[in-house]
């Protein structure tokens, strides 16, 4: 006798083969398939899975099990059409400056040879210390190179930052929700005490953050005022002004994540540490987005009473930051290649923000949130709550269209929206318009056989 997991497998093995269930289309949930087959829910597992090894569907993690595409339906779907990324976050290789930076790194050995393959202050190289002070105090950060350190990446400043001890004896730390998703990943392998505070686009609650401040034994709060990933939004003058007023009050310090200062349009958007006047903010800045992010290069800026302490930890990380990359760093800025490039790229990436903000507003229901990020390289839209972010993320990719969900941007346990984080990095104007046009068709047949569903779940036997 045939065991009902196999009855069942072969029926939705038709349904596969001759295409009344579609290249690329979501199968029944496993509880529609039980109650519409009239067996249990296990069975339906069992039935699914025997159809996952034969490689004719496949499961997405809190979303289901969808049709494989066949070559096929490849070709048909995919023609023409190419891969379109909304989820990168690394810089689009047409704009990184290979040749600028090679006429650097050659330049470098010839000018620093004798120092460049040996052992280098843990600090970081000194003369592109020297060159950073000129640099950052283009953007109003304004600090000696004693209080500059080189670091491989900023990630690993704040993985330092997240693990070392604090003068302010305390230990836990305060990030926003969302966050950057690295940050919650170092913080949970480190074991640190975390708490979240919601961020939206209207900003963050200030007295919320005083509450925090005031009632936790916080080390530090992690910030990125401008150009938030995910959300994109910026902080206006008076919500920095009033952050460094909170922090100096209650000696909590404030570690700045500026990754995208080279993005600013506006000559009076200062970072936050311009506000900081007792020395509680640490401002950390990259250099990845604008040019190679695969030289790990990023610079932080400490108050003294950090500083010996994150020099030993990072002395103990890894000695030193690879110093023929700093040198040739170094020359990058002193030759105004840098300040070149980004101008470049700031007018690439600001364009095609401005394409993703019409491209919702021309294609996406009015119940999808889309909220205007006015530069940077990211924003998040939030789905309404009959559409599940992974169900829309799977049929995306069925179109050779890649998103993220914005799940990895929250602690465990935090309220989240219902949001995909989109980025604009590696995609240009053409391929916004056909990739949100694709994300609104997804939608609407998603919200179309949702409703099917829920019919045919109430109608009378």
């Amino acid at each position: 006798m045939e065991k009902k997991y196999e009855a069942l497998k072969q029926q939705l093995k038709q349904q596969l083969l001759t295409g009344k269930i579609r290249p690329g289309e979501k199968l029944p949930s496993i509880r529609t398939a039980s109650e519409r087959w009239n067996c249990s829910t296990n069975t339906a597992i069992r039935a699914y899975q025997e159809l996952e090894k034969e490689h004719l569907v496949y499961a997405v993690q809190k979303s289901g099990y969808y049709a494989v595409l066949r070559p096929q339906a490849v070709t048909r779907t995919g023609a023409g059409q190419g891969q379109i990324d909304f989820s990168a976050a690394s810089p689009d290789p047409e704009v990184m400056p290979y040749k600028d930076f090679q006429h650097c790194l050659n330049r470098a050995i010839e000018l620093y040879e004798d120092q460049l393959f040996t052992y280098c202050d843990p600090q970081g190289f000194y003369s592109l210390r020297r060159e950073l002070e000129k640099h950052l105090a283009h953007s109003q950060v304004f600090a000696q190179p004693s209080m500059i350190c080189v670091v491989s990446g900023s990630q690993q400043a704040l993985h330092l930052l997240s693990s070392m001890p604090f003068p302010n004896g305390k230990s836990a730390v305060l990030v926003e929700q969302p966050t950057f998703h690295g940050m919650v990943r170092t913080l949970q392998l480190l074991g640190v005490t975390t708490y979240g505070i919601g961020r939206t686009t209207a900003g963050i609650d200030l007295d919320e953050l005083e509450q925090q401040f005031r009632s936790k034994s916080i080390k530090f709060f992690y910030t990125m005022p401008r150009f938030h990933n995910p959300l994109g939004t910026s902080y206006g003058a008076e919500e920095k002004r009033q952050i460094a007023r909170l922090a100096e009050r209650y000696g909590v310090f404030v570690v700045e994540d500026d990754y995208l200062a080279d993005m600013e349009t506006s000559a009076k958007a200062d970072p936050l540490y311009s506000y900081d006047l007792s020395g509680h903010v640490i401002y950390v800045k990259s250099f990845s987005k604008i040019m190679l992010p695969g030289l790990r290069l990023a610079a932080v800026v400490l108050p003294p009473a950090v500083m010996e302490t994150f020099r030993l930890h990072k002395a103990s990380a890894d000695s030193s930051t690879s110093v023929l990359s700093q040198a040739a760093l170094e020359l990058y800025l002193n030759s105004g290649m840098y300040d070149h490039h980004a101008v470049m790229v700031r007018e690439r990436y600001r364009t095609r923000m401005e394409a993703l903000a019409a491209a919702c507003r021309r294609h996406l229901d009015p119940s999808v949130q889309c909220p205007a990020a006015h530069g940077g390289i990211f924003t998040t839209i939030v789905l309404p709550k009959e559409l599940d972010a992974h169900d829309v993320i799977a049929a995306l990719h069925q179109q050779h269209v890649s998103v993220r969900s914005t799940d990895q941007n929250y602690l465990p346990g935090f309220g989240r929206d219902n949001g995909l984080r989109l980025s604009i990095i590696q995609t240009d104007t053409d391929k916004i318009e056909q990739g949100i046009a694709l994300m609104a068709e997804a939608c609407r047949k998603l919200l179309q056989k949702r409703k099917q569903e829920v019919a045919w779940r109430i109608r009378p036997d």
